[in-house]
C-alpha cells in the first residue's frame, strides 16, 4: 500500500529525489538526541505500540497465571510537518531550467527534528509522555555556577562518580543549553585549556547543545541498555494534496524515547 500517496501525485521522481535528500540532510543538522541515543528500529509505519521497561523491577511473576513485573505499554507517537510547493514556483523553475527551491521543506524538515528532540529532553505533559529532563525518578543534582572557576568540569565528574557507584557503566554523554554550552569556552588559568576541551576528553567528545534545556545540562549513560529512541517509521515525506493548484506535503515519523534505566540520568539544575 502506497500510504505516502507518491505514485499517484502529479510530483516527477526527480523532484521526489530532491525533497526527500534535503528533507533527510536538514533532519541531520537539527537533530541533537540521536547523536548520543542507540536506535531501536526501524520497526515500520504500522508498528503503533511497543514494551516500555523498567530494567530494575523486570521480572515475571510465577502462578499458572502470569505478568511482567515492570513492563508496560506506550503508543509510538507520531510527529508530523506540513510545507506547500507553489504551482507557480514549479512552473517558473521548469521553463527557467532552474532548480525548485525547496526552501519550505528544509524549514518543515527542521520543525520535525525539533519536534522530535522536543519529545526526547521534555516529552509532552498533554499526551502523558516522559522525557530525559521530566521523567519521575530521575536523578537531580544542584548545578554549579559554570561561568567561574572549575565548576562545570566538577559537577560533570561528580555525575559520573554517581554513575561508577550504580554500576551504570558505558558510553555517557553531556547535552547543555547554549548558554551553559558558551560557558565552557572560557579558557582555565594558567592551563590554556577550556573547560569544553577537558570535559571532551573525559566523556570522549560526547558534548551537545540544545536550545530546548534552558539553564540546565543532562548526563547520560547512553548504552541502549539504559536508554533507546524507538523508530518506527522513520522521517519520510508524503504527498498530501493539490489545493488552489499549489502541492502540499507531510513530514512524518513515529519515535518513543525509552529510559530503561532512570539511574542512567542525571539532571543538573
Amino acid at each position: 500500500m502506497d500510504f505516502l500517496s507518491r505514485e499517484g501525485s502529479p510530483i516527477p521522481a526527480e523532484l521526489w529525489e530532491r525533497i526527500d535528500d534535503t528533507v533527510v540532510s536538514t533532519a541531520k543538522k537539527t537533530l541533537t538526541g540521536r547523536r548520543f541515543i542507540s536506535l531501536y528500529g526501524p520497526l515500520g509505519a504500522g508498528v503503533q505500540s511497543i514494551n516500555v521497561d523498567n530494567v530494575p523491577e523486570l521480572e515475571e511473576t510465577e502462578g499458572s497465571i502470569s505478568v511482567i513485573k515492570g513492563r508496560t505499554y506506550k503508543q509510538i507517537p507520531l510527529i508530523t510537518q506540513d510545507f506547500p510547493l507553489l504551482w507557480r514556483d514549479l512552473e517558473f523553475a521548469e521553463r527557467m531550467g532552474l532548480p525548485v527551491d525547496l526552501s519550505s521543506a528544509a524549514q518543515a524538515a527542521a520543525q520535525c527534528a525539533l519536534k522530535e528532540d522536543e519529545l526526547i529532553f521534555l516529552g509532552s505533559e498533554e499526551l502523558g509522555y516522559k522525557g530525559l529532563l521530566t521523567e519521575e525518578g530521575i536523578t537531580h543534582l544542584p548545578i554549579s555556577d559554570w561561568s567561574e572557576g572549575e565548576n562545570p568540569f566538577k559537577d560533570v565528574t561528580e555525575g559520573l562518580t554517581r554513575f561508577f557507584a550504580n554500576g551504570i557503566l558505558g558510553r555517557y554523554a553531556l547535552v547543555t543549553c547554549p548558554g551553559l554550552f558558551a560557558d565552557l569556552q572560557r579558557i582555565q588559568q594558567g592551563t590554556g585549556t577550556t573547560e569544553y576541551e577537558r570535559i571532551m576528553k573525559l566523556l570522549d567528545g560526547n558534548v551537545f547543545k540544545t536550545p530546548l534545556i534552558r539553564g540546565r545540562a543532562i548526563l547520560v549513560c547512553a548504552e541502549p541498555q539504559y536508554i533507546d529512541l524507538v523508530i518506527g517509521q522513520d522521517m519520510v515525506t508524503a504527498y498530501l494534496e493539490t489545493r488552489n493548484l499549489n502541492h502540499y506535503f507531510r513530514i512524518m515519523e513515529t519515535a518513543l524515547l525509552r529510559i530503561k534505566n532512570k539511574a542512567a540520568v542525571i539532571v543538573f539544575d
